[in-house]
């Protein structure tokens, strides 16, 4: 990364993450740019989930924030052994709804008893408000994924 403003080595930049487990990271200054990195063995161990992030400028006197924001971690699945579910959980919801809409499609009551104990299914009128809202859930989740999200975007690259 090059931050003309904040050229190596006057200025060190770190990357602070903070979520299911902190990373820290010190930039090698390079001639004037800035460039992270971490090793695969460091990487590796590295927990998946929702993180929040902070990068940050320091000269050793003044600190200054340059970006913040938040990014997901996503899991090596080359690590996970049995099975695995990369769905995302809007997806996962709306595929168990559709499940039960077209299980019920040949089920006419949505309620019955028999020697007083008694079974009352979700109404379809009520799945179907359920299964559209998922759906907005997972085209809205789709779209911010193609790059059609509000905000900006900093791309970063390990190696």
């Amino acid at each position: 990364m090059a931050f003309s403003e904040y050229p190596a080595p006057d200025w060190a930049l770190s990357l602070i993450l903070r979520g299911p487990a902190p990373i820290d990271l010190i930039a090698e200054g390079l001639v004037e740019n800035h460039t992270f990195l971490a090793a695969a063995a460091v990487t590796a161990a590295w927990v998946a989930g929702s993180y929040w992030w902070q990068l940050r400028a320091s000269d050793g006197t003044d600190v200054v924030l340059l970006a913040e924001g938040q990014t997901k971690m996503l899991a090596d699945i080359s690590a996970v052994a049995g099975k695995f579910d990369g769905r995302a959980h809007a997806q996962r919801v709306l595929d168990a709804i559709e499940a039960v809409i077209e299980g019920r499609a040949s089920i006419d009551q949505e309620s019955y008893s028999i020697n007083n104990r008694s079974l009352s299914r979700t109404p379809v009128s009520d799945l179907l408000k359920l299964r559209d809202r998922y759906r907005a859930e997972v085209k809205s989740a789709a779209a911010a994924k193609a790059g059609r999200s509000l905000g900006r975007i900093h791309r970063v690259r390990f190696s």
